[in-house]
């Protein structure tokens, strides 16, 4: 323990707070650093920015390609659904009934506002309000009900990349906003074990892209009937834990049974020429795949992005003290680059900027490390008498820099940029089972979710605890009581794993399974 009388040295860091002093302020820092988002003149919307964008666009483009490659394609419906679609599923609309906008009029005229002034008033009732789709199971299902006829038409594998709205009255960028970007993908089959096969199938894909891509090691798991989603028979996810040990529901699987065929009336007939209503799923994953990238990779200095998933690659940096000098680094600078946009990595070629704008060595240096570019490489005249380059890792420290020639870098980049990808994921499971407990004991269940007071009395950060693998007895009204008490819920009922009888953490009751208890986003 340090001595308090003895001034400690300030530890300098980009980002202010660091994740110990205000972890909440810290993530809305690291986003604003990293130029990834800023908030809209719509209350609870946000402008996604170019780099966030990219990030976004290159989820996209690798989850488009395991979903095409799972044989499904992408189609596009309304964004505006008809209250009575929704009426069709009561359980649906009544989970969904509190977040959704409505549109209730078709056109503005001159008028009277209700504080009295002149303006635009809506005029034009509607015969019909139109909800703006929180989500698109029934106005799919429609299409569904006219598209399959026989068995001979499905399965029936779609998906859309779209935008929601949820009409979320607490918001933060990327991880909570009222509007925001998402695949969801809808599926009919022609039998039960099709559309459950379809369901873990598809939750399987979110998982070997989280750890796989997006260096974020996830459990999959079953939901209990209190975190089901509203009309779905099971639903399935994939829970990630953040750097300040909550977790986060990062992708979502449902089987859906035949509650929505019925709804919608998607029918077909059979081989024996009967009647059946069809078997259906859906699956979505969001731009809150951006926070968790962030709460699971960004330091004090600001963001770090895995390289598979970097809309930048290889920044490089020409170092021009003197204008004789510079003609000769420049062209060195997009030499390299050149090379090394002929290289293959991870789907598409290595990418590189050449930053040349009229800022000092030093801000475009921090610029880069905030961004999270994985690697930054110096080019100066000294370099070019030497025949080399600076090569530095944003998974290292600011300082730290390797010297090597640039046939050494262009031979070696996709080897680097893999050990940092590697190295992130191995970091992030580090952290995961260092913050994971198997607690049988409800004192120390307890304990382990209440925050440390001496730790947290001058910090607004809290200690979370972490995951508890712990029994629970699956009832419902105990459920309720925990997140009312300590705001813990269970993310989930591990897939992996076996059956462990034993009495429930909570109620003393039999139990059968483990689940993971934890705070949660």
């Amino acid at each position: 323990m340090s001595n308090p009388t003895k001034p400690q040295p300030a530890v300098q860091t980009a980002i202010t707070p660091t994740r110990e002093q205000h972890y909440a302020e810290w993530y809305q820092q690291v986003v604003r650093a990293a130029d990834l988002a800023e908030n809209s003149p719509v209350r609870g919307c946000m402008v996604i920015k170019p780099w966030g964008y990219q990030l976004w666009e290159n989820m996209q483009r690798v989850l488009d390609r395991m979903f095409k490659d799972t044989g499904h394609k992408n189609a596009y419906f309304p964004l505006f659904i008809p209250l009575s679609f929704l009426e069709k599923e009561a359980e649906h609309v009544e989970g969904f009934a509190k977040e959704c906008a409505v549109v209730t009029h078709h056109r503005l005229q001159a008028g009277t506002k209700p504080d009295g002034r002149p303006g635009l008033v809506p005029s034009g009732e509607l015969d019909e309000p139109l909800v703006v789709r929180p989500t698109s199971e029934t106005i799919i299902g429609a299409s569904f009900a006219k598209w399959v006829q026989s068995y001979r038409d499905l399965p029936l594998l779609i998906n859309q990349w779209a935008n929601v709205v949820r009409w979320e009255m607490r918001t933060r960028l990327f991880l909570r906003t009222a509007e925001f970007l998402w695949q969801e993908g809808h599926t009919a089959h022609a039998t039960e074990a099709e559309a459950r096969e379809e369901t873990m199938k598809m939750l399987d894909v979110y998982a070997d892209f989280a750890e796989n891509w997006m260096a974020m090691p996830v459990i999959k798991g079953r939901k209990t009937d209190g975190e089901r989603f509203p009309g779905a028979v099971d639903t399935f996810s994939i829970e990630a834990m953040m750097q300040d040990r909550k977790a986060l529901q990062a992708g979502t699987s449902h089987f859906l049974g035949q509650n929505f065929a019925k709804a919608s009336e998607i029918k077909f007939l059979d081989q024996n020429g009967t009647l059946q209503h069809a078997w259906t799923t859906s699956w979505g994953v969001s731009t809150r795949l951006v926070g968790g990238l962030i709460m699971t990779h960004a330091d004090d200095d600001g963001l770090m992005v895995p390289p598979r998933l970097a809309p930048t690659h290889v920044v490089i940096l020409p170092i021009t003290p003197k204008p004789e000098t510079a003609a000769a680094v420049n062209e060195a600078c997009e030499k390299l680059a050149k090379r090394l946009r002929e290289i293959a990595y991870a789907g598409r070629t290595v990418e590189v900027e050449v930053d040349r704008r009229d800022l000092r060595g030093g801000d475009k240096m921090w610029q880069w490390v905030k961004k999270g570019a994985p690697l930054r490489v110096e080019i100066g005249p000294r370099d070019l008498e030497q025949n080399a380059v600076s090569v530095c890792r944003r998974d290292r420290g600011t300082k730290e820099r390797t010297a090597m020639s640039a046939d050494a870098l262009v031979a070696g980049v996709v080897a680097l940029l893999e050990e940092i990808q590697q190295g992130m994921l191995a970091k992030a499971k580090a952290h995961r089972e260092a913050n994971t407990r198997v607690i049988d004991e409800p004192a120390e269940f307890r304990a382990f979710f209440t925050p440390n007071k001496q730790e947290s009395e001058n910090s607004p950060t809290e200690i979370h605890g972490g995951f508890a693998m712990s029994r629970f007895a699956m009832d419902a009204k105990d459920e309720a009581k925990l997140k009312d008490d300590l705001g813990v819920t269970v993310r989930c009922i591990p897939i992996e794993g076996p059956d462990d009888p034993g009495p429930c953490i909570l109620s003393g009751k039999p139990a059968t399974r483990r689940v993971v208890f934890a705070k949660a986003y």
